[in-house]
């Protein structure tokens, strides 16, 4: 299967499961061993691979071929509103790798994130030029909404890729930052589904574990069916839109990075499919 043929409910290892850099072998064998489809892979830790460790295109495609794994998304792009500085500067340099990586891999879908740092113009402007030169190289382009930036709802990415208006513009759905954030279903039931090009699996206990948000929702994650959120409740919302997209299990989890990369992705996958059970999905 290539990466852009993957859909409902096939799944995807999200990087972040796992610690940003290192261990890229390990990491694909354990996705592999849980039965995922893919992998998604930090911009920064495919230039890690290429400059570090000497690896070619061709290096990485032999891992993941030797395990039938492919390399399915790329995370994460910043500064696409910016039209000078540094935002704009790095913004280009992680376009530049995210394009090598879809001309190399085929990679189906790059994630971008806020907060933007100007007028909304400038910010559905810059996501339009995005998204126009991710076409060119066959990839869809998904905001993820994050309750700490000024990107904090399903409603506020709408209106980003509305008012932008390209086909290959969308969103990423995380429970995380739906449970965690407005946790409003209606902001998530009103997207478009065939706009929704990523959701993000996961689960958490009912109140934070850390004060600050962001760092709660990087170190505290379980996978799926072992929190308080209602997973099989949002997966069978967004089987009742018509949602298509793969499913990508981000569970960014301290206890979990410590172990061994087999084990953390066999509770994240076999906790998902429990909760796709749970929702009357059939896999």
């Amino acid at each position: 299967m290539e990466a852009r043929q993957l859909a409902f409910p096939d799944l995807i290892w999200s990087h972040f499961s796992r610690p940003r850099f290192g261990a890229f072998d390990e990491r694909v064998a354990g996705a592999a061993a849980a039965g995922m489809a893919g992998i998604g892979l930090y911009v920064l830790e495919y230039a890690r691979l290429r400059e570090e460790e000497h690896r070619t295109p061709a290096d990485i495609t032999a891992v993941l071929d030797g395990h039938g794994i492919v390399l399915a998304d790329a995370e994460v792009i910043r500064g696409w509103w910016a039209t000078e500085g540094g935002a704009r500067t790095e913004c280009a340099r992680i376009e530049s790798l995210a394009w090598e990586m879809a001309d190399e891999f085929g990679i189906r879908y790059l994630q971008a994130i806020g907060p933007y740092d100007c007028p909304l113009t400038q910010a559905v402007d810059g996501f339009g030029s995005l998204c126009d030169r991710a076409a060119e190289h066959g990839v869809l382009v998904g905001i993820e909404f994050l309750p700490f930036t000024n990107i904090a709802t399903a409603a506020d990415a709408q209106a980003i890729v509305r008012a932008a208006g390209r086909p290959n513009g969308g969103y990423c759905v995380d429970i995380w930052h739906h449970a965690r954030g407005a946790n409003d279903l209606s902001m998530v039931t009103a997207l478009e589904p065939d706009r929704v090009f990523a959701i993000q699996m996961n689960d958490g206990p009912a109140a934070p574990a850390a004060d600050d948000y962001k760092i709660d929702c990087l170190a505290n994650r379980v996978p799926p069916g072992e929190g308080a959120f209602d997973c099989a409740g949002f997966i069978r919302a967004l089987v009742a839109m018509g949602v298509t997209a793969p499913i990508s299990l981000e569970v960014c989890s301290t206890e979990l990075w410590d172990a061994p990369a087999d084990v953390a992705a066999r509770a994240a996958a076999d906790g998902m499919r429990s909760v796709l059970r749970a929702a009357g999905v059939a896999m």
